[in-house]
């Protein structure tokens, strides 16, 4: 008894046209990718590969010859008080600067989040130290903590003029100064932060929370921050390479690293080597190192806040 030939599956063809479809989007995708893929490879990964060239050169001067130097800078670096006395301003500065920027602008955000009575006002106010410049932070920064400047013209107004300081020429002040900056110019655009990610939490959580009679401490904290657990620490990590980075300028333009070493932070000595001392070889290596510093920070933080990115 002949058998009835058999058909083809109806959804072969379908199959294979999906996949030449789907097939070529990607294609399309990889070579739209291609531009990008070739700009972060020459302008991140590529200065990336020259910082750690020039730390092993001996170079005297952007126009003067160079040599090669091996490990001779690194055991420079490490063998030299001034990089240690970096080392030490940089972690006190972080230690301190990181809880009070992210912790307070958590909490700030929060309550900016729920829309109190003049929200929209309170959150350009916060947004503006964001906007000023460095140069602008720095000579508003030193008319208040000048000698002759508004914090120690108020407190001889109080009678408290023994409390009256150089705060920013005293190697005990120098350093809580600059991180009293930061966190000024970091607190108000990261609680903006917060609150844009926190307005997108549904509504329905802390209702649900409000209704088991939770405050807003407690929903603050254990309902909507386990939430947003994954944001805070991205905006964590942002931080803390900006204070890890970024705070040469404002030490460049108060205090040069002084008196003394009191405020040298790691990021200003990478300047203060490449561009005062024309030790441009010693200047990289501080680089590499605070590069490295960098990475095992972000790997703490990611880490320490369990994220999954």
């Amino acid at each position: 008894m002949a058998t009835a030939p058999s058909r083809p599956r109806a959804g072969a063809g379908q199959d294979r046209v999906r996949q030449g479809r789907t097939g070529r989007p990607r294609a399309a995708g990889t070579l739209l990718a291609l531009p990008a893929l070739v700009w972060y490879l020459l302008f991140t990964l590529g200065p990336l590969l020259a910082m750690v060239w020039i730390s092993a050169l001996k170079w005297p001067g952007m126009l003067q010859p160079t040599s090669f130097a091996g490990l001779d800078n690194f055991r420079s670096v490490l063998s030299d008080p001034l990089f240690w006395d970096a080392a030490r301003n940089t972690g006190v500065q972080l230690l301190v600067a990181l809880p009070l920027m992210v912790l307070p602008a958590y909490m700030l955000g929060y309550y900016v989040s729920r829309r109190p009575r003049g929200h929209h006002i309170l959150r350009y106010l916060l947004f503006v130290p964001g906007l000023i410049s460095a140069p602008t932070k720095a000579m508003l920064f030193y008319a208040v903590l000048s000698p002759d400047g508004v914090v120690n013209g108020a407190l001889k107004s109080l009678g408290l003029g023994g409390l009256a300081h150089v705060w920013l020429a005293d190697s005990t002040t120098a350093l809580a100064s600059i991180i009293a900056i930061d966190v000024w110019s970091g607190i108000g655009f990261t609680a903006v932060l917060f609150a844009a990610r926190l307005g997108a939490v549904p509504e329905e959580i802390g209702e649900a929370a409000s209704l088991d009679g939770a405050g807003h401490w407690r929903r603050m904290w254990r309902i909507h921050f386990p939430v947003i657990r994954d944001y805070v620490g991205v905006v964590t990590m942002l931080q803390f390479l900006w204070t890890l980075f970024g705070s040469a300028q404002l030490v460049l333009l108060l205090t040069q690293g002084g008196p003394g070493s009191a405020s040298t932070t790691l990021s200003f000595l990478v300047y203060q080597k490449a561009f005062i001392q024309a030790d441009l070889g010693y200047s990289q290596a501080v680089g590499v190192l605070l590069f490295a510093v960098g990475l095992v920070g972000m790997l703490a933080i990611r880490r320490a806040l369990r994220q999954n990115y």
